[in-house]
């Protein structure tokens, strides 16, 4: 959601800042634009709506030199998506801001300006930081006090860049809320709202803390926190590898993500599991003692990440013996909540800059929690900085929009988790053992699930003309039929729905027809009798079935209903694997359709705004 890039050199900077855009193209975006600061004093501004490559085209035919210079890639949150919207905004032909977040009181500083005869050229919120620095120029500040003085004017999120015609070797860089990275280089430095998008000139990062702001020039970063106090912020050498590059044969990102899951699946158990259990400290160096306190854990999350937690409710109530709560942290933030004794709060998140569940853990640490874990994938992000613990789930960068990967290395780790609470609350030896056995099984039994794939390709076929859908599952397969339901709104645009399997009868059946595929999750556990009954109750109603069943549950397919059989697997680790079947489905009913598989309508990958 929304990408900065920006740099302050001796070269030419344009095509560092191009090339930053395209490695954030994953968060999603409706346009882009540059601005470079030009030997002539004045500001070289091209925007373009629709995807990276148009900015680049525009680029090359007009050119736009320039050692210092911002870009970014827009997510429409104010006004529409017009290029008289995209980022760069200027002001007096002297300011240009990139922006992510929202002003919230945009409205009242909009009036204000336009009183004091700004013009505004947008419908954007970002328009009135631009005037609101230019503002305080014009009262006699230099570019890093007009910038002070401006973000305690604002209300809300941002990360934002601003550069100055008349002051060309410097940035300066505010961040409330919304990421900020600045990277480091010899004779040159750099920003952007993601690391990834700065691998090819540096390694070396300082991340901005909340309500920072700093001024960067070639040789010099300045770092002020929130009270405008100089401050140092750690210099972390990164190891992160970008490999977005090469879908390796594959026709979309999202496919290449969904055939990776064996592979990323056993880094994330790389030194971290062996034959008797979990190693040591996997969870920090201070986990074993605090989770032998563990009693209550709260999970937050949002989006797949919810759906992964509430699997994780299941596991930790059977296996571990300790309750459990799930929250979207939305709602989480802005509701009264009571906190339990020896409570662990918990925050999933792909990105670990998820605003809203970023907030919840702001929020969480001040309602007394006994400590704070997050599942994240990517290192150094503000989820993994500010919590007590964090898990790496060691995904590898993910590109596709609609989460794949990423959410069965978070179920692992989840696992992983249960155990480790489990040790201290009475997990049984029988209980551990098949844990234990399941997850050493686990990348092998994702490799044999990938096999079926050609059978739910054929299978897609029949989704060519629905708009709507089912998904059905029972116990910790429900919020798996969640995560599927999603899969196939997001890239599909089919609208669909999930439910736990035995509520059909409490409404849902009124839904049921032979133009209402119903998509079923039936691995062989204790409850696949009771979801047997529950496909007997479509089928009398005329409904077509779609079953995704263990070889061994005895489904037989007829006219009425289809069945894919996949592999017998230990119980703990089955919505795992019964996971990677619906992203396939999903898939195929996506080329079916003729939709953007990576890059769906509207969404961003990384959400950084309520």
């Amino acid at each position: 959601m929304c990408g900065i890039v920006g740099a302050v050199a001796e070269r030419n900077v344009v095509e560092i800042l191009l090339e930053g855009l395209k490695r954030l193209e994953y968060r999603g975006y409706d346009s882009a634009g540059v601005a470079l600061l030009d030997n002539d004093g004045g500001i070289n501004r091209l925007r373009r709506t629709g995807k990276v490559q148009e900015l680049v085209d525009a680029v090359a035919q007009h050119g736009a030199p320039g050692t210092t210079g911002i870009a970014h890639t827009r997510w429409a949150t104010h006004g529409g998506v017009t290029e008289s919207n995209a980022h760069p905004h200027t002001s007096s032909e002297r300011i240009a801001v990139v922006h992510n977040g929202i002003i919230e009181n945009y409205i009242d500083l909009r009036e204000k300006l336009s009183a004091a005869g700004y013009q505004f050229t947008s419908d954007t919120d970002t328009e009135t930081i631009a005037h609101t620095v230019h503002a305080e120029l014009e009262k006699g500040a230099d570019l890093l006090k007009a910038v002070q003085n401006s973000v305690a004017q604002f209300h809300g999120a941002y990360g934002t860049v601003i550069m100055d015609r008349e002051d060309p070797s410097k940035v300066v860089v505010a961040r409330s809320g919304s990421p900020l990275v600045i990277g480091l280089g010899l004779g040159e430095n750099f920003i952007a709202s993601d690391q990834m998008a700065l691998l090819p000139v540096t390694r070396r990062f300082i991340f901005l803390e909340e309500g920072d702001v700093a001024q960067v020039t070639r040789r010099e970063v300045l770092i002020f926190d929130k009270n405008g106090e100089p401050v140092e912020r750690e210099i972390v050498d990164s190891k992160v590898e970008h490999d977005a590059g090469d879908k390796a044969g594959y026709r979309h990102y999202m496919l290449k993500e969904i055939h990776e899951q064996p592979t990323v699946v056993r880094n994330t158990l790389k030194d971290r599991l062996d034959e008797h259990g979990l190693m040591t400290n996997i969870f920090g160096d201070q986990a074993v003692e605090i989770l032998a306190k563990v009693k209550h854990v709260q999970i937050i999350a949002c989006g797949t990440s919810y759906h992964a937690g509430m699997t994780a409710r299941y596991w930790l109530e059977q296996y571990a013996n300790v309750s459990c709560g799930i929250e979207i942290a939305s709602e989480f933030r802005y509701r009264k909540s009571v906190v339990h004794e020896n409570s662990l709060l918990v925050t999933i998140s792909q990105s670990g800059e998820t605003a809203d569940t970023l907030a919840a853990l702001r929020l969480a640490k001040d309602l007394g929690y006994m400590s704070s874990l997050t599942i994240c994938n990517v290192p150094g992000s503000s989820l993994v900085r500010e919590s007590d613990m964090a898990f790496m789930t060691k995904a590898g960068a993910e590109i596709g929009v609609a989460s794949t990967k990423a959410f069965t290395t978070q179920l692992t780790a989840f696992l992983m988790l249960t155990l480790a609470i489990g040790e201290h609350n009475g997990l049984t030896s029988d209980d551990k053992a098949q844990i234990v056995r399941g997850l050493h099984s686990l990348p092998a039994k994702l490799e044999e699930t990938l096999t079926i794939s050609e059978g739910i390709e054929d299978l897609a076929e029949e989704f060519a003309d629905k708009n709507h859908s089912l998904f059905l599952g029972r116990g910790d397969q429900y919020p798996i039929a969640m995560e599927g339901a999603l899969k196939l709104k997001e890239i599909s645009y089919i609208h669909a729905e999930a439910y736990a399997s035995g509520e059909l009868k409490h409404g849902p059946l009124a839904l049921i027809d032979d133009e209402m595929p119903v998509i079923v999750v039936a691995p062989n556990n204790e409850l696949l009798e009771k979801l047997k009954s529950n496909v007997e109750e479509v089928r009398a109603r005329g409904g077509i079935m779609y079953v995704f069943a263990d070889k061994d549950a005895n489904f037989k397919g007829d006219e009425t209903m289809r069945v894919i059989n996949v592999p017998h697997c230990e119980p703990a680790i089955a919505p795992i694997i019964y996971t990677l079947p619906l992203q396939l489905l999903s898939y195929y009913v996506a080329l079916i359709k003729g939709t953007d598989v990576d890059q769906p309508r509207n969404l961003a990958k990384s959400v950084t705004v309520e």
